[in-house]
């Protein structure tokens, strides 16, 4: 027997940006229409191309989904849920 993997369903939420993220963005939040981190990020990432700045930042944000830290996982392997919230961190200076 052969084990098959559906893919997931598209689900729809909020993407929040913060700080840096916000302004290279020009806006706060927008929605997204996916099934993984990484195809929220890759709409996103496409909806902004003409924002050079905050497509590079997309590449080194820390995220947090449904208030849970992404960490080191592979976005491709982060599900999102239905009226879910992906929250963009970008790097902060101190600490």
């Amino acid at each position: 027997m052969t084990a098959t993997t559906e893919p997931s369903p598209a689900v729809t939420g909020t993407i929040r940006y913060w700080a840096a993220a916000k302004s290279a963005a020009g806006l706060a939040e927008e929605p997204y229409r996916a099934a993984t981190l990484a195809e929220a990020l890759a709409q996103a990432k496409e909806r902004h191309a003409d924002r050079a700045t905050f497509v590079r930042l997309l590449d080194i944000c820390s995220y947090l989904v449904d208030s849970e830290p992404v960490g080191g996982r592979d976005r491709a392997l982060v599900r999102l849920t239905e009226g879910g919230t992906v929250e963009v961190l970008p790097p902060f200076a101190g600490g």
